[in-house]
């Protein structure tokens, strides 16, 4: 069976994340059970992999937590996505932190329906790419 690898980081300062990345959390986790239930039946699994980073990182780069990868390229190379940033809250402190823009829309949590549509974009093309 192929293996569809997503990754997910995001900053954990003292055993806690923003609300920005536990609600992403939350996402990632729903359409991993979506993308399972879709590729298995085609000989894909799709692993989840998650990553916390620490506060040095966070703060030599902002834009490193709440990132999510897919197949080894980010996900914003799925969805003709492009990354932005906005201001953040709580563990986060004043940093500006990772948002995804697509098609005119910002989101700060990156939501399900996005990520299963990356998710299958990444599946069939990696797909066609061995059946050549």
């Amino acid at each position: 069976m192929k293996t569809l690898p997503i990754v997910w980081q995001r900053l954990v300062s003292s055993g806690q994340t923003c609300p920005r990345c536990a609600s992403t959390g939350d996402e990632v986790e729903r359409a991993f059970r979506q993308l399972r239930e879709q590729l298995m039946p085609l000989g894909i699994e799709p692993v989840l992999e998650t990553r916390e980073i620490d506060e040095a990182t966070f703060q030599a780069s902002p834009s490193e937590s709440n990132r999510i990868w897919i197949a080894g390229k980010p996900l914003e190379e799925w969805v003709n996505a492009s990354v932005g940033s906005s201001a953040c809250c709580s563990v986060c402190g004043d940093s500006e932190c990772r948002t995804v823009d697509v098609g005119g829309t910002t989101y700060e949590v990156v939501p399900e329906e996005l990520l299963v549509k990356a998710g299958l974009i990444a599946a069939l093309t990696i797909n066609a790419q061995q059946h050549q």
